[in-house]
């Protein structure tokens, strides 16, 4: 493996496209991708073909050029806006004489930047470790077969069976580790859901202002910074709404086109809290020109780790560089589909409270339950919610509670529904005392 120099490295940055000519917005990410890396542009190649080539992906031509482009200034670093296969990976830095990364590399190596939980630094390294798996090369033969002799006898294999041996030894001992920790959260998860507390996760396109939105709302010390994938653990904090409604607020990784499904798979874990969230702010920067398209990408990841199916609310952010003010665009059906704020200056955080605690109350179902006396937990937790509208005594010793739920407090509570009146009235003569 190459040192990474904390100070970054001189970079030349190769994004090619095929079958069109390349997209100034794909372009622009690309060097905010290595921007976010440390990397130190020298200069972006433009590279335009039908097809790919098999050998080096690029054209022998294209790759003669940059092989003086190399040799002249210097360059350490070549990155490539592309997914590479490892021959051809390997062909490219013969010829160039310098290490070649391409754009999952580079995200991992931002990720590894990036992780700070226990959790987070156990994901990038599983990752790391499966993406490294298919590009390992002999570094050495002096572990090789021998023939015999005294002294010449090695263990029976290539340095390179050894090298795999030992990763996948260690990618087995990662994924177990990591099953742990999904237990732990599923564990979390259930309690959060037994206490009725609604999950709101925070999705969006990364660097859409996801972590400022979270710090601003919950007082929280996320880090936040103006690059791509800033956030790469996901953060828990309880946000109050008002008086009666209380929820989780996390904040998750951002996405990216053309996420390569391998990075998703491996934060699983972390994403698991989106797919198990009863609602996604999917935060949106309103400055960006590309924000339909990014959106759409959110959209399609959210698809792939099982998540389409959560409600969502657009949160556009960032109104303060489009010069407009913060409101709310209301839907035919009378609810609210988008919220613009600026996160940065606290404008329309009221808007989006208010919008929170209207969809929450829209969930709640009036019913009637019978609650034994031998679980007195039971009453507590919808006097902590505030749920109880009225209660008493029933000739067999039951407490019978009118009651406003929650949908969490109701999948709770499904066991003890007596009915689900529009209006449940019970006796006042009762003779029951709080």
């Amino acid at each position: 493996m190459f040192e990474r120099p904390k100070s970054g490295e001189r970079a030349l940055l190769i994004h090619p496209e095929f079958g069109r000519a390349p997209d100034p917005a794909d372009t622009e990410e690309f060097r905010l991708l290595a921007k976010s890396a440390g990397a130190e542009e020298h200069e972006m190649v433009l590279y335009s073909k039908p097809k790919p080539e098999s050998r080096y992906l690029l054209g022998q031509g294209k790759v003669e050029e940059l092989v003086q482009l190399v040799a002249t200034y210097d360059i350490e670093l070549l990155l490539i806006n592309y997914s590479l296969s490892p021959s051809q990976e390997r062909n490219i830095e013969k010829a160039c004489r310098c290490r070649v990364l391409d754009r999952t590399g580079l995200i991992l190596d931002i990720f590894a930047q990036r992780a700070r939980s226990y959790e987070g630094k156990l994901q990038v390294e599983l990752a790391q470790l499966r993406y490294l798996s298919t590009r390992l090369v002999r570094g050495w033969t002096h572990l090789e077969r021998q023939k015999g002799g005294i002294g010449l006898r090695g263990p029976g294999e290539t340095q390179l069976e050894t090298d795999r041996r030992l990763l996948a030894h260690r990618v087995k001992h990662l994924e177990k580790r990591l099953q742990k920790v999904r237990s732990q959260r599923e564990q979390g998860r259930q309690a959060r859901k037994k206490n009725a507390v609604p999950t709101v996760a925070l999705v969006g396109y990364t660097n859409a202002g996801k972590s400022t939105l979270f710090n601003h709302l919950t007082d929280a010390d996320v880090y936040q910074a103006d690059q791509l994938f800033a956030t790469l653990d996901p953060t828990l904090r309880r946000l109050s709404l008002n008086k009666q409604q209380h929820v989780i607020l996390a904040d998750t990784v951002g996405f990216i086109q053309n996420l390569p499904h391998d990075l998703v798979d491996a934060f699983h874990a972390t994403l698991q809290e989106t797919c198990e969230a009863d609602l996604l702010l999917h935060v949106v920067d309103a400055s960006d020109e590309q924000k339909n398209e990014h959106i759409e990408q959110v959209n399609q990841v959210l698809k792939h780790i099982g998540a389409e199916h959560c409600p969502q609310l657009l949160v556009y952010n960032k109104i303060d560089q489009t010069q407009q003010l913060p409101h709310v665009d209301i839907g035919a059906d009378n609810d609210i589909k988008r919220v613009w704020i600026s996160a940065l200056h606290d404008q329309g955080l009221n808007l989006l409270n208010s919008a929170l605690s209207q969809y929450f109350d829209q969930q709640h179902q009036q019913v009637s339950l019978k609650l034994p006396l031998e679980q007195p937990e039971l009453r507590s937790l919808l006097y902590k919610h505030n749920a109880i509208i009225s209660e008493a005594y029933d000739p067999d010793g039951h407490w019978v509670v009118a009651a406003r739920l929650n949908n969490q407090l109701y999948e709770r509570f499904s066991a003890y529904i007596k009915s689900s009146p529009e209006h449940d009235t019970l006796s006042s003569e009762a003779d029951f005392s709080a």
